[in-house]
């Protein structure tokens, strides 16, 4: 079944630790700060896949992690940053913030790349604080967490061509008829309830990718049926195929149903209403389907559409209509796929917000904000001037004074991230 939507976690891998030691030679017995660096964990990567066309994968695993960087080791040895964690995906894929829906790629070309989880970098070792004033620093960083985030997917397919019509109108049949795809098919509606892809050679050289997508009904702009599943679908075809019973087996009017379905692509997206549309009237080896057909063709040309008579169980006029549309995507213009542009309230709130905030729950002040959170990782607060530096910075930030205007008293809990401490103040 095809899959076109997925939620997975994805966490960079974490910064190595860096290192605090001292050069120790012989006749040096008090060799200067030599703790190497920490190396950089591994980022998680996106990449594109023209062999992929489903994002079936991500329901059997959904949560990938990235490795951490190797510790820092004394005589200056930096540890080696990790490898990066290559997820490949289908082109078209669309990825979001889990939490905020905020773009982070879209995903359409060939190696394509996006990093959707940065891995950490790694912590300085003590021989990078060494200065005038403190020769021999007794502390290091530890490394910094990787990003972490819930990632939401969902795959817009890229298709050449869209097969468009009410469900049951014979689109799978044609598919098949014309491609290798092998679409259920069956004499009931929304037997198509995923698309198919299928790819159709028209001689030696050319061939491009149609989709079987599934049937639209009234109302689908509203989410009706099958309707944003459709709709979603058909917004990269550069070419519509409109499909339509010509017989009116099932007492539908073609002309009507022709009508409905591209006012249905006007309420949903204006855009796709001006695609070129050409019309294979199936079902002509029926006679009702001959009887109509010239009438129906000579309204539909005197609006400005091309008319092809087809029968998709016979085979009739499919190859006329391929060839056809063969050379209207020869002239048609490739538009490039731009990455929206995403600014709701969400990106507003994300990219403006402050350094970090206090909220007060019970008789604890929790505090937030990105700096202060990775200050607190990277701190190794079992050394005593690790803890100092932290203290040093904390109050540099303005925290303290923030804690101060907002009530804190002395032996109040402070909580920031997983740390927790009692306030005292200096």
């Amino acid at each position: 079944m095809f899959y076109d939507k997925a939620r997975i976690y994805a966490k960079g891998g974490d910064g190595g630790a860096g290192q605090m030691s001292f050069r120790r030679e012989k006749y040096v017995p008090y060799g200067g700060p030599d703790g190497g660096d920490g190396g950089r964990g591994g980022n998680v990567i996106f990449i594109g896949d023209e062999g992929l066309r489903t994002l079936m994968d991500f329901r059997y695993q959904r949560h990938y992690k990235a490795l951490r960087g190797e510790h820092g080791q004394g005589s200056n040895k930096h540890g080696r940053g990790a490898s990066d964690l290559i997820i490949h995906v289908p082109l078209g894929t669309i990825v979001r913030d889990g939490d905020t829906e905020q773009l982070i790629g879209d995903i359409t070309q060939v190696g394509e790349k996006v990093i959707v989880a940065h891995g950490g970098r790694g912590g300085r070792g003590n021989a990078r604080f060494a200065t005038a004033n403190n020769k021999a620093p007794k502390f290091a960083e530890k490394g910094e967490p990787g990003e972490e985030r819930w990632l939401n997917l969902e795959l817009k397919l890229l298709a050449d061509v869209g097969l468009i019509g009410f469900p049951n109108v014979g689109k799978s049949t044609l598919l098949s008829h014309v491609t290798a795809a092998r679409p259920k098919i069956a004499n009931y509606h929304f037997t198509t309830i995923a698309p198919n892809l299928g790819v159709v050679a028209v001689g030696e050289e050319k061939s491009f990718v149609m989709a079987d997508i599934p049937g639209l009904i009234e109302g689908a702009h509203e989410g009706i049926g099958l309707g944003h599943e459709f709709l979603r679908h058909i917004e990269r075809t550069r070419l519509l195929i409109h499909v339509l019973d010509i017989s009116g087996s099932e007492g539908r009017d073609p002309i009507s149903d022709f009508e409905k379905i591209n006012g249905e692509l006007i309420l949903y997206n204006e855009k796709l209403a001006q695609r070129k549309q050409i019309i294979a009237a199936n079902k002509m080896d029926l006679a009702e389907g001959k009887e109509k057909f010239l009438q129906f063709k000579e309204k539909m040309e005197e609006q400005g559409f091309e008319v092809y008579g087809i029968s998709a169980v016979t085979g009739e006029g499919l190859k006329e209509l391929m060839r056809r549309a063969a050379i209207l995507l020869d002239e048609i213009e490739v538009e490039p796929l731009i990455i929206e542009e995403v600014e709701d309230e969400a990106c507003f709130k994300a990219r403006f917000e402050p350094p970090f905030k206090i909220i007060k729950e019970q008789e604890i002040y929790k505090i937030y904000g990105k700096d202060i959170e990775k200050l607190v990782a990277m701190t190794d607060f079992a050394s005593e001037e690790g803890l100092e530096r932290f203290q040093r910075i904390f109050k540099k930030m303005g925290i303290e004074d923030a804690l101060k205007e907002s009530g804190v008293q002395e032996g109040d809990t402070v909580h920031i991230n997983e740390f927790e401490f009692e306030y005292k103040a200096y």
